[in-house]
């Protein structure tokens, strides 16, 4: 067996490139407590610092065919790493906003018989426009933006790659966007 705790990064990409779980083995071992040490001092939260690390190394092998390095490996994973943090606080922040005017609503009631009726109609249109959907596609867009399951969550259930589920949620909203609308899609996608 090699020792490819002698490799250089650069050699361990090209190794993990072609599939070595050997050399994805040690860049998990050079490179988790760090990452891990970093994303907390982002987060303060260990349980998501722990999902945030594992999903980038889980991204990093499912994707490792694809990988092009433009900087050092350890740069990319530190890059990856904030990426991640940036989009779930962006996330957390709508879903916070989501929230609160959920609760203004229900605190203030529905202002109208207009209102009322108007929301169910949304309801029944993004219903069915998913519905419409091939049903695997659907339930994967139903799953996670509706249900907020995770991509790892959704592809055990449905027996698919993290991957595909990216790719399925991806191409259910491409197809919903000129149907429902841009902000109306938003606010499904990121809710």
């Amino acid at each position: 067996m090699t020792a490819y705790s002698t490799y250089t990064d650069q050699e361990i990409t090209t190794f993990l490139k072609e599939g070595d779980q050997l050399a994805f083995t040690e860049i998990y071992n050079r490179y988790s407590g760090l990452l891990y040490a970093y994303a907390f001092k982002l987060t303060a939260d260990r349980d998501v610092t722990k999902d945030m690390t594992q999903e980038l190394f889980i991204s990093l092998w499912d994707n490792r065919s694809e990988l092009e390095l433009k900087t050092s490996l350890s740069a990319y994973l530190y890059t990856a790493i904030r990426y991640k943090f940036l989009k779930q606080v962006a996330h957390q922040k709508v879903k916070a906003g989501y929230a609160e005017k959920f609760l203004q609503t229900f605190e203030s009631g529905i202002s109208s018989t207009e209102d009322y009726i108007e929301e169910k109609d949304l309801i029944r249109t993004v219903e069915k426009l998913v519905s419409e959907l091939p049903p695997k596609m659907a339930r994967a867009f139903v799953m996670s933006k509706l249900e907020f399951r995770t991509h790892q969550e959704i592809a055990e259930e449905l027996n698919i790659s993290e991957k595909t589920v990216k790719n399925l949620i991806s191409q259910a909203a491409v197809q919903l966007k000129p149907k429902i609308g841009l902000s109306l899609l938003t606010v499904i996608l990121f809710s």
